[in-house]
């Protein structure tokens, strides 16, 4: 079996040998419902792999769920399996910095699908369209239809800098995914997915029952992979890595947990590994820094750096937050926290039931050690090893709550 790293198409998966970590009883879960649903998790965690599932899965496309959990959990319902429509929206991919790159993307989706399904009567604007498109699958096939919609919020996370094409994208979606809540008694099932909840966006404030399921208990393990998945799924390659790196297995999985696990979406239950991550080290049997490969977003440093925040709060356990601040962002406050937890930076660490309050750290070794490297170009842009400006000493600093460490290693003066 091969390791599926990159893979995003759940098909492929499935019909080209790749190990495929079965999280489809989740699924049939979710479709017994007919609210629409809202998840956040940060990038390379598995979100569009998951909808490529739900969209086999509302294609009835019964073949690829062989053996799988959903396949015995369906047995005997004659509800299942039916093939509905599917307006599947990936927004991954486009240049969001444009004028119309997010109307050219809507438009390139409704151009194929209309001639799926033809339409009665032109529309004019996107929105129209969409309604138009949603009808004509119902006359068509006679069911309702499904909506999947893949990062949403990367065409606002990519001018999140610029807030007049922030504005007019959200004008834009506020004018398209309307018709979610207008047309619902044409709509079976709705699901998006994202790295964060614009709540000022008019996708979430028109879809007034929009179930946002980033926090639930039942569903905290259904993107990533838990300890238990990785020992059953990948013993094979991780005994291969323990002998390329001269460990023992449990040495093996100890520096794997070390790197790699600890993410919670819910407090008090086990985590999980970044997916991405985990599956490149087992790939390349080593234990790099593979979350990093795309650069952290200027955006965030610059947040960090204008409100000279104070990097001892990433592992003194003093950095708290509400559910509000962790479910929702505006993309105008001026609070680096809300993003760092949905981005994947930080994690939950801890919660105080009586005040409802999270404490917040980094996840794992991956991501600490990687997001101050990130820091270093920003904050000491002549740093390096000689100057006593490198990640390992701020790392020695920050541990140790030396603050004038930290401030020495911020503040190197540029060398000539």
């Amino acid at each position: 079996m091969k390791l599926p790293v990159g893979i995003q198409s759940f098909e492929k998966i499935r019909t080209q040998d790749f190990i495929y970590v079965d999280k489809t009883a989740y699924i049939y879960q979710l479709v017994r419902d007919s609210v629409p649903y809202f998840l956040s998790r940060p990038r390379r965690f598995g979100k569009s792999l998951l909808l490529s599932t739900m969209k086999a899965y509302w294609e009835g496309r019964k073949e690829l769920f062989s053996g799988l959990d959903i396949e015995r959990l369906e047995e005997g319902n004659a509800e299942a399996w039916k093939p509905h429509p599917v307006f599947y929206f990936d927004f991954n991919g486009s240049n969001y910095q444009i004028e119309s790159g997010l109307s050219d993307i809507l438009d390139e989706h409704l151009r194929r699908w209309e001639k799926e399904y033809p339409v009665s009567e032109v529309g004019q604007s996107l929105g129209e369209r969409f309604r138009n498109l949603i009808i004509a699958a119902q006359k068509k096939t006679g069911l309702r239809s499904v909506v999947l919609v893949d990062e949403y919020d990367k065409p606002l996370l990519d001018v999140i800098d610029n807030e007049r094409m922030r504005e007019h994208n959200k004008e834009i979606f506020k004018g398209f995914f309307s018709t979610l809540k207008s047309f619902d008694e044409y709509i079976q099932f709705v699901f998006i997915t994202g790295v964060s909840k614009f709540h000022k966006v008019s996708i979430f404030s028109d879809l007034n029952q929009l179930n946002d399921i980033s926090l639930d208990e039942d569903y905290a393990l259904m993107c990533g992979i838990t300890e238990e998945e990785l020992k059953t799924y990948f013993e094979e390659e991780i005994e291969n890595v323990s002998k390329r790196r001269s460990l023992t297995v449990e040495e093996c999985l100890a520096v794997l947990k070390q790197k790699y696990d600890g993410y919670h979406f819910y407090p008090g239950i086990k985590g999980v590994y970044n997916p991405y991550s985990v599956l490149k080290a087992l790939l390349s049997k080593d234990f790099g820094s593979y979350w990093f490969e795309t650069g952290t977003p200027a955006f965030l440093l610059k947040k960090l750096k204008d409100r000279d925040f104070d990097l001892r709060k990433f592992t003194d356990m003093t950095l708290y937050a509400s559910e509000g601040m962790l479910k929702d962002y505006t993309g105008e406050g001026e609070d680096p926290v809300p993003l760092l937890y949905q981005t994947g930076y930080l994690t939950i660490a801890d919660y105080d039931d009586t005040g409802r309050e999270y404490t917040l750290s980094f996840p794992n070794e991956e991501v600490k050690y990687g997001f101050y490297e990130s820091l270093l170009p920003a904050y000491a842009p002549a740093g390096t090893g000689g100057t006593g400006a490198d990640i390992f000493t701020l790392d020695e600093y920050v541990e140790n709550g030396n603050t004038e460490g930290i401030r020495n290693v911020l503040t190197v003066p540029t060398l000539r």
